[in-house]
């Protein structure tokens, strides 16, 4: 049976009828909706551009093509209609190899060059080469796709290799200032400069001392204040964006001290380099996933404790690195649908759990995107458990187990009464909007995704498909497939979280 005509099968009869032979585990999902735990950026989704040249390769395998920010075919229909699909998408242009770009602008003390490969150079490459032609050519595009910039400048210019990998002597701002201004002169929007790509710890590659990286960065902070300052808009200093060492993080903001640093960024590779053939075992690994938690938990103590006034962002993650594994990356397994988490999921965080004993089963919880109610993200990582699960109010079940997600009192009543619900009132709403996401044929390594068993293909005229949900009786026990990414919005949970936000956004 189809994993459409299963779903459909659900729709219509009874929960018992199905459990048949499959390995089905029952259970609940609790959500607190009376307040929120935290609070994403409204920009949440992001992306980077790197500088790869087409003959970067890995492990037999050459996969960059022209996909650099030197070579992309800025012209692509689907390119811009991508990003105005995600909109506001913050890109990132950046990477490896940004520590060795030269900006043709200005006087430069040696030529601006293509990358080209070089034995003995950093990541095997010779320094490269941005353009102002190509400058110009980047910001008007992204200007029309509504795109926000990032741009990762060239931490390495001035100083030289000692022994091993560490870089020591003072950062030359010059050409990067040459660049600044340049782009000052021509009126284009920058939100956030960033300095260095992975030159923190032990480095990829490459590393700087954290006394002499914060030193540096005040001085950038310098040039930036002195060069926007009548500016309506000042953009922001983000650094390092590399892998987090305690000592290195803590040192960098003691030095640096308030106000310099915007935003602490650090990259995420948990699952080891794109050569491991147990890849797709390592998606699947809940524990695995899991660890990255710690990575996060310390990344807060750092900022609470020596930079309250700095925000800690994932500057990058890939998964796999060395540019990712073949047959795997660009597959169902590594994807998640970002289309669907930026049309659906707010800003404010719900704290969610699930009874359920299966560790395969992760759930996340947002007040719902420009309307009222709650979305779930349940994603299923077993390859063979079925979950059947209700939804509780958290607070509600604990009061007498007996209420329901459609309950009313006299704060969510006043606020019903005061604004419009989407398409009807909230208590005439008794279906919840269900988005499951499979892979085609079951298969895993498959590019080829289905959303409520229907392939997400470009249309005939290259548009990119609509996301439309399948309808469900409220109180119907959800079903979420194995190996599926489920998105469930219930646009009658009574969250007065999520109502006080929407009602900040009317006015």
């Amino acid at each position: 049976m189809g994993l459409f005509h299963l779903a459909l099968f659900l729709y219509l009869v009874s929960p018992l009828s199905f459990v048949l032979s499959q390995d089905v585990e029952h259970g609940s999902v609790n959500v607190d909706g009376a307040q929120s735990i935290a609070d994403t950026d409204e920009n949440f989704i992001c992306a980077t551009i790197d500088w790869w040249p087409q003959d970067k390769c890995d492990y037999n395998n050459c996969p960059w093509g022209n996909t650099s920010i030197v070579n992309l075919d800025l012209s692509q229909p689907l390119l811009a209609k991508a990003i105005q699909g995600l909109k506001p998408l913050r890109i990132r242009i950046g990477g490896s190899l940004q520590d060795q770009v030269l900006y043709e602008v200005g006087y430069l003390k040696s030529p601006c060059q293509p990358f080209k490969k070089k034995n003995g150079g950093l990541f095997g490459f010779s320094n490269g080469c941005l353009q102002m032609e190509r400058w110009d050519e980047i910001n008007q595009f992204f200007n029309k796709t509504g795109a926000i910039l990032t741009f990762g400048l060239n931490a390495l210019n001035g100083r030289h290799k000692t022994k091993h990998s560490t870089w020591v002597g003072d950062w030359d701002p010059t050409n990067a200032h040459d660049l600044i201004n340049y782009t000052i002169s021509k009126g284009y929007n920058i939100d956030s400069w960033e300095f260095g790509n992975e030159l923190s710890g032990k480095g990829i590659g490459a590393n700087v001392g954290p006394i002499q990286y914060g030193k540096d960065l005040i001085k950038l902070k310098q040039i930036v204040n002195t060069m926007y300052d009548n500016h309506n808009f000042k953009p922001s200093l983000i650094a390092p964006g590399g892998f987090y060492d305690k000592d290195w993080f803590d040192k960098l903001l003691q030095v640096t001290g308030s106000g310099v640093v915007n935003a602490l960024t650090h990259h995420i590779y948990n699952l080891g380099p794109g050569s491991d053939v147990n890849l797709d075992s390592k998606i699947l690994d809940p524990d695995r996933l899991s660890k990255v938690e710690s990575v996060f938990s310390n990344m807060s103590e750092t900022v609470k404790k020596y930079g309250p006034w700095s925000n800690a962002w994932v500057g990058e993650a890939g998964g796999a690195y060395n540019s990712g594994g073949l047959g795997i990356s660009d597959t169902f397994v590594n994807s998640f649908c970002a289309l669907l988490w930026n049309q659906l999921m707010g800003k404010k965080v719900l704290s969610a759990s699930s009874d359920v004993f299966s560790p395969f089963l992760r759930t996340y919880a947002h007040c719902s995107k420009g309307r009222d109610g709650v979305t779930f993200l349940l994603i299923n990582l077993s390859n063979k458990t079925h979950f059947l699960l209700t939804i509780h109010d958290r607070e509600a079940k604990e009061d007498d187990g007996a209420k329901h997600i459609l309950k009313e009192n006299s704060f969510s009543s006043h606020i019903k009464s005061a604004f419009s619900w989407v398409g009807t009132k909230a208590s005439d709403v008794t279906f919840r909007e269900e988005y499951h996401l499979t892979p085609k044929d079951g298969y895993l390594r498959s590019q080829t995704m289905l959303l409520n068993g229907n392939p997400l293909e470009l249309t005939h005229a290259g548009e990119i498909p609509s996301l439309d949900p399948v309808k469900s009786d409220v109180h119907s026990p959800l079903h979420i497939a194995p190996l599926s990414i489920v998105f469930i919005v219930y646009p009658n949970f009574d969250a007065p979280a999520c109502a006080l936000e929407h009602k900040k956004t009317l006015f």
